[in-house]
């Protein structure tokens, strides 16, 4: 007869094997399981040199392009605006060597600057629409036809394209020079611009501006920047608007112009007026303003092409 220490043995042999068997599949498991995170670590370590080094070569090639550009600008533009005029409307985040440089180019076209108004960040505050609407309504000129669209944005381009760009057909002023000096004084008591130098009318403009907006607010005050300078582009022979990469997306400037059709259909935009090739593109597509073009420029996935007269397909 088969006793109880039998069993007790038997169970406890069987329970051993059991264990030893387990920690034996376990051992072979994550030698094999270690083995395939290791070739997998490698193999991750292969392509991020990889595409370190693609990452590196593009920079070369940009840094290379730029600086071609930035060689031979003053030759692509030379005479493209002879004896036109352009005046500057700047934002508080545009960088000054961008402005400076841009001055420069558009000095090597042939055309003159009139002057600079610089939009302080009051401006495009939400906070402060009514307060704006208020003071560009008061110092509408005499004759000056207003859009009926209420906007505080629409409505600083209709006072400011009425004082500081000539009439697109005449080449007249829109505007006595007491109305300007009325206008851009009330703005800047109000906070909404600073006290500018000397500035005149001009035929053109450019709407400088920086990088995204962010914060409570941001869409709203890339709204207003976009519709200002729309309404800016009515009101004379061309605006271009400019910026940086980050003022192409859905919280910039630029990205709320390039998503209205009312806007791309006759402003014309640059988003990469930090390099010598945007600023080569923003004067470029001044011309194209004066001939009745617009489009949308740089190397931001909404852009059309790198310049005017070039187009990319973005796949």
């Amino acid at each position: 007869m088969i006793s109880l220490r039998y069993h007790i043995v038997s169970i406890a042999a069987a329970f051993l094997a059991l264990a030893v068997g387990v920690v034996l599949g376990s051992t072979a498991l994550n030698g094999a399981l270690l083995s395939g995170l290791s070739d997998e670590k490698s193999e991750l370590a292969r392509r991020v040199t990889d595409l370190e080094a693609e990452r590196n070569a593009l920079s070369a090639r940009l840094s290379d392009a730029d600086a071609f550009a930035g060689s031979v600008g003053g030759k692509v533009v030379s005479g493209i605006l002879d004896k036109r005029s352009v005046v500057l409307v700047t934002t508080e985040s545009a960088r000054p060597a961008d402005r400076d440089a841009i001055k420069d180019l558009i000095g090597e076209s042939g055309a003159s600057v009139t002057g600079e108004v610089q939009l302080t960040s009051s401006f495009a505050d939400p906070r402060n629409a009514d307060q704006l609407r208020e003071v560009v309504t008061r110092l509408q000129p005499a004759g000056a036809q207003f859009p009926t669209a209420g906007d505080p944005g629409t409505l600083a381009g209709a006072l400011l394209g009425s004082v500081l760009l000539l009439d697109k057909d005449t080449a007249k002023r829109q505007s006595s020079p007491e109305e300007l000096a009325a206008a851009l004084s009330g703005l800047a008591d109000g906070g909404f611009v600073k006290p500018p130098e000397d500035v005149a009318p001009a035929q053109l403009a450019v709407v400088l501006t920086g990088g995204d907006e962010t914060g409570d607010g941001a869409g709203d005050r890339a709204a207003t920047l976009a519709r200002f300078a729309t309404q800016l582009d009515r009101s004379g022979a061309g605006t271009v608007l400019a910026g940086n990469p980050a003022s192409a997306d859905g919280t910039g400037p630029l990205g709320f112009a390039r998503a209205d059709t009312a806007s791309t259909s006759i402003l014309s935009t640059v988003d990469n007026v930090n390099t010598s090739a945007g600023r080569v593109a923003t004067v470029l597509a001044l011309r194209e303003q004066l001939e009745g073009g617009s489009g949308r420029y740089g190397v931001a996935g909404n852009a059309e092409g790198p310049a005017p007269g070039v187009r990319q397909d973005h796949g």
